[in-house]
């Protein structure tokens, strides 16, 4: 199935002459929504979900940008589409190798590199993206994350030591990753990173979602199974998200100073 076609407040680019030479995909799309007023803005790489871009996931890229930050979203799954690309990039998602985190890398650089951008980048992901970003987090690449309900890596020490401040939400009729926010929470205490986790106890996978996804047929079964939107949680997600990133992004001192110095 193509992707959505983006509103006009939703500009698609080709990201592939960031992407291909360092062994990403060799076409990557993406979707790149800017604040009203005038620039610079801080950035977020948004990383989506396992079922790929959807309008859902273009609000949520949307919204990112009505509160301050130049918004880019790879489709990581612009080489092959869905049923292609779904299981290596899952499989990515954990190991912290593979095209996707190249793809994820040319959209940080698209970013950085960018005149309306600061240079502070964050990056935010959800359900396969919040692996990514939990991921990119140890890799420093980012000034940011934001990681909603993403599976852990199998060593946390490793994969978030020297990781950048984050914050990170979870459900707690999740039966998929059941005490996960305690386990991320405990990790990242220990390694000093800075951060905010929480699990909201009523709310279930893929708890951010504004909207129903998935094929019609299976809604049923995740209305079940508690996975899909949770309105009371996902407002108070949003509010800690957004207070995060204007803490570490908006008002990023390293990156001020380096302005200043430019100036």
């Amino acid at each position: 199935m193509p992707p959505p076609e983006p509103n006009a407040s939703i500009t698609t680019l080709d990201l592939s002459r960031l992407s291909a030479p360092p062994g990403g995909s060799q076409q990557l799309t993406g979707y790149l929504a800017r604040p009203s007023g005038t620039g610079p803005w801080p950035g977020v790489v948004v990383v989506h979900e396992a079922l790929g871009v959807d309008d859902m996931m273009l609000r949520q890229v949307e919204r990112l940008a009505r509160v301050g930050y130049l918004t880019l979203m790879p489709d990581l799954f612009t080489q092959g589409g869905v049923r292609r690309c779904l299981i290596p990039t899952m499989r990515a998602a954990t190991s912290g190798h593979g095209r996707a985190y190249q793809d994820i890398a040319a959209a940080r650089t698209f970013l950085a590199e960018n005149p309306n951008c600061t240079g502070a980048v964050g990056i935010i992901g959800f359900c396969m993206g919040g692996a990514f970003a939990l991921m990119s987090a140890g890799q420093g690449d980012f000034d940011a994350a934001s990681a909603n309900y993403g599976l852990l890596p199998k060593d946390l020490d490793e994969a978030l030591t020297g990781a950048c401040p984050m914050v990170a939400s979870y459900g707690g009729r999740d039966r998929m990753l059941k005490g996960a926010a305690a386990r991320l929470d405990s990790a990242l205490e220990r390694l000093g990173v800075v951060h905010d986790v929480k699990e909201y106890p009523q709310a279930g996978h893929a708890f951010l979602n504004d909207a129903e996804v998935g094929p019609r047929p299976l809604r049923p079964l995740f209305r079940v199974t508690g996975m899909g939107p949770h309105p009371e949680a996902a407002a108070d997600a949003w509010r800690r998200i957004e207070t995060f990133f204007d803490t570490h992004l908006k008002h990023n001192d390293q990156h001020d100073n380096l302005k200043k110095a430019k100036s």
